[in-house]
């Protein structure tokens, strides 16, 4: 009894359809699937080297007098308290 049979999984596998149900099964599934694909995706944006975004595109002008006096990359938020 050291190791498990075909037929004990295939019981294990039975019992979990039962409980979970097809539809819930699929949904952890495909949730599963996309974090996955979302992990890889943010670990490859990672490792792109930052000076091709600085870098403006060709045919563009930039010019420091037409620039705006704030920073674009500034993110201006009000916090607010719970009630």
């Amino acid at each position: 009894m050291g190791s498990f049979s075909i037929w004990h999984w295939l019981v294990v596998l039975l019992i979990v359809v039962l409980v979970f149900g097809t539809k819930k099964l699929k949904n952890i599934g495909s949730d599963l699937g996309g974090a996955v694909k979302g992990f890889k995706d943010g670990m490859k944006d990672g490792s792109a080297p930052e000076q091709q975004a600085t870098t403006p595109p060709a045919g563009q002008v930039t010019s420091s007098a037409t620039a705006p006096a704030a920073d674009k990359t500034t993110i201006d938020v009000e916090a607010r308290n719970k009630s």
